[in-house]
């Protein structure tokens, strides 16, 4: 019995240090041979195979679009504009959310989540209490990505 565990056991050890040497990048390299255009008469077919068998070493990331006031303003119309407690013929850069729009203080934070959603960062309880206007909310998140135009 004790010599049926130590087998599993060492198969499961192999079976472990196998995987690093999988043949999944193998593969990935000869399908890129296949699939590359044949090379011209003057290059060296040593020089574009090894060329198509290199494969990136670090990632590339992109960065946000840049924003602006007038991009802000729109995203921020939008995100009012498809709440459903909003009625988007009242809704302007100036109108207030209790007294022009009829929302209530729940309405209030939904629609504040909802611009912390579309914005990727969060609006702290005293921060969210004091944006009762699109024009604040256009505001409190220019100044928060740094935006002065």
């Amino acid at each position: 019995m004790s010599a049926l565990v130590k087998n599993i056991r060492s198969l499961s050890k192999s079976s472990s240090y196998l995987r690093c040497f999988s043949v999944r990048p193998l593969t990935v390299a000869a399908n890129k041979l296949r699939s590359a255009p044949k090379h011209t008469p003057n290059q060296s077919l040593f020089l574009t195979t090894t060329q198509r068998l290199v494969l990136p070493h670090e990632r590339s990331y992109s960065s946000k679009p840049p924003l602006s006031l007038k991009l802000i303003a729109d995203r921020v119309i939008l995100v009012l504009q498809l709440y459903d407690k909003v009625n988007p013929e009242k809704l302007k850069l100036e109108s207030h959310f209790i007294n022009d729009l009829g929302l209530d203080s729940l309405d209030h934070v939904e629609v504040i989540m909802a611009i912390e959603d579309e914005f990727g960062f969060e609006i702290p309880d005293v921060d969210a209490e004091k944006l009762l206007r699109p024009a604040d909310i256009v505001r409190y998140v220019a100044d928060k990505e740094d935006i002065y135009e």
